[in-house]
């Protein structure tokens, strides 16, 4: 092989993470290869994963992330608490 090829995977922006039958959660996914679409596929996780996830990823949001979603009433849970701590600074 010669160069590195540019893959990319970016979430279906139309398709909502959803609950399957057997009780996991599934994200669907685009895989594209030096711009153009090369495949789709669903990642599923246990509640447990997704749960590990979801909490990884409030934390790993950065405090700008969090000022982007207006009204501030509509921030999850998990995030509120960043921008309580950001203003008693």
């Amino acid at each position: 092989m010669g160069g590195t090829e540019q893959v990319r995977v970016s979430r279906v922006p139309s398709k909502p993470v959803r609950r399957e039958a057997d009780g996991s959660l599934a994200i669907d996914l685009w895989f594209r290869r030096e711009g153009a679409f090369e495949a789709d596929a669903a990642l599923r996780l246990t509640p447990a994963e997704a749960e590990t996830l979801h909490a990884q990823l409030c934390y790993a949001l950065d405090d700008d992330t969090a000022a982007l979603i207006s009204p501030a009433a509509n921030l999850p849970d998990c995030r509120k608490s960043i921008l309580t701590t950001r203003r008693q600074v």
